[in-house]
């Protein structure tokens, strides 16, 4: 049967290539049907009133010609999967690594990302999370331009590649997150408002006008989408992006609620673990508590006031919303409490902001990260961490990463320090819109006090290759030492639970001022992580503690280093942290 949601047309008709245009049947609540079926394959469209163009299916599930073209239909049972042992992978505990398709390799589709799992493996990673990947017009983009968001991008693959890869990722133990976009739709072939009012005409967000929350079959649309790709794709689980600028609703039940319950439902269907991770820069943690604590029951969601922290701590740079976290107890707070803004006053904002989290809420609802595709892209030069920061520091952020409470991400060639840019590109084919967007963000980055030459123009094909990630770069040098401290780093939390622990920063975190820097002492579980963010020597007590031997006896334990960026100095009962440096003590690994 061919059914399609339709109120706005006074009449639908089914058109098939080489074949007459059948009439369908105006049923409840604005669907048209007909008992026409169509084969793996074919193509088709649909033409709305007495219009000569046909459009594509709204829940098109391939677009071989692009997003203006026909539809084709996808036989999902077709595909062989090999994953029936994969029992998916919890976030807590995790790893993620964000990746975009087009840029991580240089063919720049999902087959080619297959052959670099491996790498992911070696990382310590568990979580895959692809930027959108749903249809867009043109042949590169980030993605979050998309118009169909049920059909794959066919110059990634389509949706055949699509299974190939979440195949393979499960082959390797990696479980794949998803980036989904339900917050607004691109501007450039986006025909559902011909359809129906999927948008609130005149009611906008940051990207255009917002999503109609009020219309039951919208609702349905994000929701079916979402279940699609967790059942059809084995997907296992989705980045819910930018849900404050899902606005205006006002249902008893919010659409993130009403989400999280029916992928709670298929989860227990399925058999396995299913993800929701919000972005979100409310701070509130409503997004993440339980229903029973009048929650939207979201798994995780990401902390911008993670990566704030550390970016200052890290630059020194204080420009637009990183202002307030130049306080000296910014990083500490955050690692304690994970929010900074928790009803404190944002400078940037010019009001309070934020609620605090409930101590009892574990540290690994929050996904946080020192670099990703957003900080780093909506920069000026699309400039990585790894432009302006000597090795020492990349190392000491890669200790921060990977020791804090929270669920940890990283950004693709962040391992190695890549020097390749991560910059802002589309491929519009209309000139008018490429214009209009290169112009946009000029003006953007002239608002925020950048420099608006710094600006590449998105459109020119340059920046997207100069975008994508030069793997040779991680045979050697710094790179090579930096990728063996991130895998070092990956063991080490394999190996010790304290630096998985659930709670926030509940034995302290510390900033001291010295001269020309500062040092942070952070605890996490048994552990201590000590960060000298300045030219001077640093020494820490190690004390004997009395600690349980693990066979139900107490015993002296005395700690030790288990990892230092640079060689810290022993002394009797104390460490001496080199300047620009980071340790991790805790408890002997071999008496745990």
């Amino acid at each position: 049967m061919i059914e399609v949601w339709a109120p706005r047309a006074e009449r639908v008709r089914l058109h098939r290539p080489g074949a007459d245009d059948v009439e369908l049947r105006r049923g409840e609540s604005g669907w048209w049907r007909s008992d026409v079926e169509l084969a793996p394959g074919d193509k088709y469209g649909f033409l709305l009133g007495d219009a000569a163009d046909p459009r594509p299916d709204p829940r098109s599930r391939r677009q071989p010609d692009g997003v203006h073209g026909l539809s084709a239909v996808d036989d999902p049972a077709a595909f062989a999967w090999t994953d029936d042992a994969w029992t998916g992978r919890p976030v807590a505990g995790g790893l993620v690594y964000e990746m975009h398709i087009g840029t991580f390799t240089g063919p720049g589709t999902l087959d080619a990302a297959i052959a670099r799992l491996d790498h992911l493996v070696e990382l310590g990673v568990t979580h895959v999370e692809l930027l959108p990947v749903n249809a867009f017009n043109g042949t590169h983009n980030w993605g979050y331009d998309g118009v169909l968001w049920y059909a794959v991008q066919e110059s990634y693959g389509g949706p055949d590649a699509y299974r190939r890869f979440v195949d393979a990722a499960h082959a390797a133990g990696l479980a794949v997150i998803q980036d989904v976009v339900y917050n607004h739709l691109g501007p450039s072939g986006n025909y559902l408002p011909e359809y129906g009012p999927y948008l609130r005409d005149g009611r906008r967000n940051t990207w255009g006008d917002s999503v109609n929350l009020d219309e039951r079959a919208v609702r349905d649309y994000i929701i079916e989408n979402a279940e699609m790709w967790l059942r059809d794709f084995h997907v296992d689980g989705l980045r819910l992006d930018a849900v404050h600028a899902l606005h205006d609703d006002d249902s008893p039940v919010h659409l993130l609620a009403e989400l999280a319950q029916r992928v709670d439902a298929l989860s227990a269907h399925l058999g396995r673990p299913l993800t929701l991770i919000a972005e979100s820069d409310m701070n509130d943690p409503t997004m993440i508590l339980p229903a029973e604590a009048k929650g939207y029951g979201i798994t995780a969601q990401w902390s911008d006031d993670w990566h704030h922290a550390v970016h200052v701590a890290l630059t020194g740079e204080t420009v637009g919303y990183y202002a307030d976290f130049d306080e000296l107890d910014a990083l500490p707070k955050v690692w304690s409490g994970g929010f900074f803004h928790d009803g404190t006053y944002s400078s940037f904002r010019g009001r309070a902001h934020g609620r605090p989290i409930p101590p009892e809420s574990p540290s690994w609802r929050l996904v946080t990260f020192a670099q990703d595709h957003d900080q780093i892209g909506n920069r000026a030069a699309g400039d990585r961490l790894s432009a302006t920061l000597s090795a020492d520091r990349l190392a000491i952020a890669a200790v921060l990463t990977l020791t804090a409470p929270g669920t940890p991400m990283l950004f693709m060639g962040e391992e190695w320090g890549a020097s390749t840019p991560w910059q802002f590109f589309t491929s519009h084919p209309e000139p008018e819109l490429a214009e209009a967007t290169a112009a946009g963000r000029k003006q953007e980055f002239a608002e925020m006090g950048w420099d608006e030459d710094l600006v590449p123009d998105p459109n020119e094909e340059s920046t997207f290759l100069r975008s994508k990630l030069d793997w040779s770069e991680a045979d050697g040098g710094a790179s090579a030492r930096l990728l063996d401290l991130y895998r070092r780093l990956g063991r080490l939390r394999r190996e010790q639970p304290d630096l998985t622990d659930p709670r926030f920063g509940s034995r302290g975190a510390a900033a001291s001022e010295v001269e020309g820097g500062r040092v942070y002492d952070l605890q996490r579980g048994r552990a201590r992580v000590v960060v000298n963010l300045s030219p001077q020597p640093w020494r820490i007590e190690l004390e004997g503690v009395s600690r349980s031997s693990g066979a139900g006896r107490d015993g002296d334990e005395r700690d030790e280093v288990w990892l230092e960026t640079l060689p810290a100095e022993r002394l009797d009962g104390a460490l001496v942290v080199a300047p620009e440096s980071a340790v991790i003590v805790g408890p002997s690994l071999s008496r745990r």
